[in-house]
């Protein structure tokens, strides 16, 4: 089993300012989001060119099986359409022989052989005839193989990739905990191979006023447990809100005001490449639901086995008002210190 390096440079103390690496002159400019909800950062780099052929890479990497194959069929017949139409715009009799192939349309006549050249499988008895369609066939020769080549490359690319899979809960709710009430969100491994060591962090951004100024801060918040070493089901991540909590007091107004986001970090040792891998994830202030508890996600076996319903991830059950919008009394012990912003 690998762990991550023991050179990894740890975490900050739970509740202890930082600002995550974006700088906190620019935090105080920035409005709106750091992440949308899949982790995506908003934040975009002027000066390094349009790098299409990077963002193409990374799409092609990252997109379902589904577009990547439509993507690439389309790529494909858009190439050899392209060359068959220059073939038919060299004249009537560029393509000559193939009689035996039935083939009336000239487009589709023209469109086989381009397929034939690119993919090297052959063309039959059909050939071309001319200086320039000669011309044309050594440089779909050459193209065809190009293009097959980077193609197969992605898919090994995609094939070979170590990823992790992490479904969030669609929102985040505050929902009662221990007499009080804790900050909780819900995710799940949506790939058949294992996580084991799993980790998470939770990261709050909001606006606060200090000394009259607003101002932007950022805490790492104390979670009833920040690892798992198992992975196999569901793991409901919890902040309790205590006293010396950063969202200790607060009200759906308030967390409104403060436009609080939610970052989180969870990585994890993926078992089928036996490497580390992370994920990210955010909810935003008007993701998170109040006076609402978790449904329970367990289902029922013939064997007994544990077994959960991942249709039931976002499923929450509603509590009478005020339950949990309203701060509880173990947030207002004036013996317990808040934590502290710089």
């Amino acid at each position: 089993m690998t762990h991550p390096p023991d050179s990894a440079a740890p975490p900050p103390p739970p509740g202890e300012p930082s600002d995550l690496g974006f700088g906190r002159v620019v935090a105080q400019q920035v409005r709106g989001r750091f992440l949308t909800h899949d982790g995506v950062p908003t934040s975009r780099k002027y000066g390094l060119g349009a790098q299409r052929t990077a963002r193409f890479f990374l799409a092609a990497l990252n997109v379902p099986w589904t577009v990547f194959i439509a993507w690439l069929v389309g790529v494909l017949l858009l190439i050899n359409g392209t060359f068959a139409l220059a073939y038919i715009a060299l004249g009537e009799g560029t393509l000559q022989g193939g009689q035996d192939a039935a083939l009336a349309d000239p487009f589709l006549r023209a469109l086989s052989f381009s397929v034939g050249v690119f993919t090297t499988v052959g063309t039959g008895s059909v050939y071309v005839v001319g200086p320039t369609a000669h011309w044309l066939l050594v440089f779909e020769s050459f193209m065809g193989p190009l293009v097959l080549l980077a193609a197969g490359g992605l898919i090994i690319s995609r094939v070979t990739r170590p990823r992790m899979s992490i479904r969030f809960s669609e929102s985040a709710v505050i929902a009662p905990y221990e007499g009080g009430r804790g900050f909780m969100f819900r995710m799940v491994n949506a790939q058949p191979g294992e996580l084991s060591n799993v980790e998470a962090r939770v990261n709050l951004a909001l606006f606060e006023t200090v000394d009259g100024k607003r101002e932007r801060n950022f805490y790492q918040l104390e979670l009833e447990r920040s690892s798992v070493e198992f992975f196999s089901l569901h793991w409901t991540v919890v902040h309790p809100i205590t006293a010396a909590s950063p969202l200790a007091g607060f009200t759906p107004e308030r967390l409104r005001e403060s436009e609080a986001e939610f970052l989180i970090l969870v990585s994890a040792h993926e078992e089928t490449f036996s490497t580390h891998v992370t994920t990210r994830g955010s909810y935003f202030w008007d993701e998170v639901r109040w006076d609402v508890k978790w449904a329970s996600v367990f289902a029922s076996t013939p064997d007994g086995v544990l077994a959960i319903d991942v249709d039931r991830l976002d499923r929450t059950e509603r509590l009478d008002e005020g339950a949990t919008s309203l701060p509880s009394a173990i947030e207002t012990d004036p013996s317990v210190p808040r934590a502290k912003s710089v």
